[in-house]
Formats: structure tokens, sequence, C-alpha cells
């Protein structure tokens, strides 16, 4: 079919497809098109584009694609399930000429009553399964191709890629030859996983990256696959997002950017939590905050986040070992204990207490970083939450009860400290009491070149009260603040940097506001302030720190 038009030999191979050996037999164009590319039944597959596909339970879907006489005889397919398993083939339909020539234009038509015909049509791929597969095929002459595509299970939706451009039309990155994950190191809350990298992140580091899922049901095989899942397991819709790991982050999800290159998302399904980490183009990552003794499956995507597009390393699993009891001690009454974390030694604290009253009062004290505690009787969890500042906890039961109170560093801030008291004398607290907030309010009309004035709440009782100021570079701000221990004093401060100590209380708690104007500040300067309350008992609660600035212009 030398010199025939692509129009002319696709219209002649769909006549022998269609079986229809006379010319009376022969549809018209608009009939031939109506049958044999309407949406249920069969398409045409687009070249070089990802193309989403829906499959119904039991109903064969198919894609034609054609490869001309004289064009490039390769192509590619990429065929990604997304929910379930699917069996998929790609067909090769290639027509052949008893006797004679066709001749030129349409003349074959008129030969078909007089030439005979034949068909052969053979299976090139076949393929049922969860996995992304591909498969590159060749033609020598110019021949129709169908991509045959049924789903058993249920309804789902698929993905297929095709291309003929298999130098420059690589859609997917490239996994290594080894794409297995291996697990170099596990213990009772972590595990440090490595891979080989890929050759796309070698060569494009700027846009490709590596993504990983964690979770406690299985394996995912695609990162399609892993959407899918997340969505269905947690009712959600479908929303527009940056990340290149999820296409369903919910509002109520824990999206935590981790540093410059790396960000975790925390998805919150009915049953499970599936956790979803992008780590830029490392090739190695310890994943934190796992729970002991259970089995989680971890998934390692190289994504391109020019496309979006993915390609799946072969997942593994591993169960976290047993966490260690930690040893427990003993808190006397009204003792209050200060406890560190530095990320090297312990970083889980128990502690039996028993009281001597019916009432008993838990105090937490945050000075630096961050902590969790749990309390618990005759083995039942009374309370469990992260502590914020100074937290009193009072519980109700029997004399001689037998308290348990254990206190965790999180992963995610090493560098922690807390004070702990237990005292069955709730009466006589050594901690003060304190006002309902503890920030610092500043006044905008009051601010001027060389002065600032704040106000502050207090409380019923007489205390004092110590204000500091400390000169900083605003792009210091969140150092200062973030490395600040509450639970150190003014005596840590220099001399110069305080402002006045002075006591003050009100019977009246709606009327318990002072405030003070701060002055010999420099012009256009940023300045933090802190303010200390000072209890009878020498331990201190200390204010949100308070960032403010002086005019430029007064």
């Amino acid at each position: 079919m030398a010199g025939r038009s692509p129009l002319v030999v696709f219209l002649y191979v769909m006549v022998v497809i269609s079986g229809c050996l006379c010319i009376s037999n022969i549809a018209s164009s608009a009939k031939l098109r109506r049958n044999l590319f309407n949406q249920y039944h069969s398409l045409l597959l687009a070249d070089g584009r990802e193309t989403t596909i829906y499959l119904l339970k039991d109903i064969t879907k198919r894609y034609y694609f054609f490869l001309e006489e004289n064009a490039t005889p390769h192509f590619s397919i990429t065929v990604t399930p997304c929910d379930v398993p699917i069996e998929w083939s790609i067909l090769h339909y290639k027509a052949h000429v008893s006797h004679g020539k066709i001749a030129d234009g349409f003349r074959f038509f008129d030969d078909l009553k007089s030439q005979s015909f034949s068909k052969t049509v053979s299976t090139l791929f076949h393929y049922k399964g969860n996995s992304v597969e591909n498969f590159i095929g060749a033609a020598v002459q110019s021949s129709l191709f169908v991509l045959e595509l049924l789903s058993t299970e249920r309804d789902t939706h698929i993905s297929v890629y095709l291309t003929t451009d298999l130098t420059h039309g690589n859609l997917f990155p490239e996994l290594p030859g080894d794409p297995r994950i291996d697990v170099t190191s596990l213990n009772h809350n972590s595990a440090t996983l490595v891979w080989k990298a890929s050759p796309s992140a070698l060569r494009n580091k700027e846009y490709i990256e590596y993504c990983l899922l964690v979770n406690e049901k299985h394996n995912y095989k695609s990162l399609c696959a892993a959407d899918t899942a997340i969505r269905s397991a947690g009712g959600k819709h479908t929303k527009s997002s940056t990340f290149p790991i999820s296409q369903y982050v919910d509002d109520n999800d824990n999206v935590m950017i981790l540093s410059n290159n790396e960000f975790s998302i925390i998805h919150k399904t009915s049953n499970v939590d599936v956790r979803q980490i992008c780590i830029g183009n490392k090739n190695t990552y310890t994943v934190h905050n796992l729970s002991s003794n259970i089995q989680y499956y971890f998934d390692v995507f190289v994504v391109n986040l020019l496309t979006n597009a993915s390609a799946a390393y072969t997942g593994t699993f591993a169960k976290t070992l047993t966490e260690p009891k930690p040893k427990v001690s003993y808190l006397k009454d009204g003792k209050i204990v200060q406890l560190n974390f530095d990320g090297k030694r312990q970083k889980v604290y128990s502690f039996q207490y028993q009281a001597q009253h019916k009432k008993v009062q838990f105090t937490f004290q945050l000075c630096r970083g961050q902590i969790r505690a749990q309390i618990l009787k005759n083995g039942k969890i009374l309370v469990s939450e992260t502590i914020q500042g100074l937290r009193h906890i009072t519980l109700k039961g029997k004399p001689n009860e037998k308290y348990i109170a254990i206190v965790k560093s999180t992963e995610l801030v090493s560098n922690s400290s807390v004070m702990v008291q237990a005292s069955s004398h709730i009466f006589k607290p050594l901690f003060p009491f304190f006002p309902d907030s503890l920030k610092i309010k500043s006044f905008n009309k009051l601010r001027t070149c060389d002065s600032v004035t704040i106000a502050w709440l207090g409380t019923q009782e007489r205390n004092m009260y110590c204000v500091y100021k400390k000169k900083v570079q605003e792009d210091e701000v969140w150092r200062e603040m973030s490395n600040v221990d509450r639970c150190s004093g003014p005596n840590s401060r220099p001399k110069s940097e305080k402002v006045i100590c002075k006591y003050f209380h009100d019977i009246n708690v709606q009327r318990a506001v002072t405030s003070e104007t701060i002055g010999g500040l420099q012009r256009d300067t940023s300045y933090l302030i802190d303010v200390y309350l000072m209890g009878n008992s020498g331990i201190l609660v200390k204010y949100q720190s308070k960032l403010v600035k002086t005019r430029k212009n007064c």
C-alpha cells in the first residue's frame, strides 16, 4: 500500500477487521465512526499523553492506535491500575491480500468483490494484576493495534500512557536495575530505609524527588493506588494540591514541613493512619514516631515534579521492636523533679505516686521543646495530652491509691525539658497561680521612636513581676523564641536587659491588669519583651515572649 494516505490505509484496515468482504456491506463513514469510536466500546488512544480510563465491571473496553508506514515503528504502552487488579492485552491486526495489488486512490473498495482478503490477529502482550506494567512493541508496516481492558472485581479507573517517541517521550521516571527497599536499622519507634538511586534522579536532580508511604495495611504498587485507597478510607473528595505524592489532602490531615526539601502528610482514616513523606533527592531516610511492636509497610516512589508521573520501587515491610519497659521511679509528695530529654539519653520517664488524700494534683511545667504526659490508675489511662506551658491536673480518688505518670519526649523535638510535681496538698501548691492568658499585649498608638508600652494580666495574689528586653534582628526572632528555657528565671539574664521588677495584684480579677512603658530604646529596632511571674516559693511562670519594634519616624 505504498503511497496510500493514512486515512485510506486506516479505512482499509477497519474494513478488513469488521469482516466486510463486499461493497454492499460497507457502512457509511458516519456509521463507521459511530460504531467504532463511541464512548462505550472503542476510542483512539492519544499519543504522548497520559489518559485516565474508567472501567465498568465485566465490560471490556477497547482503545485503538495506528502506526503508519515509513513513520517510527516502535511504541511503548504503560498501564497503571489505581484500585483493583485488571486484565489487559495488546492485539495486533494485520491484513493480507491473496493476489494482485491495491490500486491508487480508493479503488481497493471496488476490488473487494473480486479479491480475497484475510486478517491475522495476534496477541502481543497479556497481563492480569495490579502492578504498573510497560510493553514496548514494533511494526514493520502500517498496523492497527488494539488495547483491551477488563476489570472483573468492580468498577475502577486506571491510567494509560502511549508514546511513539521512545527517545524523548518517557513520561515516567526510571527505576534502577534493583528496585528493592532495604531496612538497615529498626528499633521500637523508628526504621531506617535505603534504596538505589533512580537514573532519572541522577540526571535531573532539580525536578525528580522521592516520596515515601508508610501504613499498617499493605504495600501499594503505584501512587495512583495509594491515593485511591486514602480517598476511599477517609471519604475524601478530590482537592487540588501542590504536593506531588497525593491529590487528596484533607483539611484535617496533619501536614508538616520538615525542612526546605521535606514535608510530611499524615492522613487520618477511619481505622489507621497513612503517612506520606517527600524527602527531595536523598535515597535514604529514617522514619520516626512509629509505634512499638507494629508491622509497617514501606513504599518508595520516584516522582517527576514537572509531570507528576511516578514509578514505584518494590515495597517492603518490617515489624518494630517491643518498647522496653521504663524504669519506675517514685515521686515524693510535693517534690519537684526536672526531666531533660537531649535525644541521647532516656526518652521515657515513668513515676509512681501514692496519694495521701482523696484529691491529688499533678503539675507539669514545660521548660523547653515538646513533651507528652500520661497519668494512669489501675492500668487505665486517665489523662493523655501534649503539655504546653504550665498545666495543673486535679484527680479525685481514694486515699493511698497509686498513680503512674509517664512523660515522653516527641521525636520532632529532642531537646526538651519539663518540671513535674505530684501533691495531695492541692491548696498549698509550690507552683504559683497564673492568669487565664499569658500573652503580653503591646499598644501601637503608644509606640514611639524610643519607647513601647506593654500590658499583661495579673492574679488576685500578690506576686512580683519582672520585665526584661532584648534587642534582636528580625531574622533571628524564631531561633531566639524556640531556644528559650521557660523554667529559667531572670537570674540567667544579663543585668543590662532588666527593665523593672514590681509587685502587683487585684482582688477583682477583671481589673488585674498592669502595664509598663519601656523607654531608652533605639529608633527602628526590634526588641523581644519577656515578663516573669515570681511565686512565693521561688518558682516562676514565664509569659509568652512579645516582639515589638520602635517607630522609624516620629
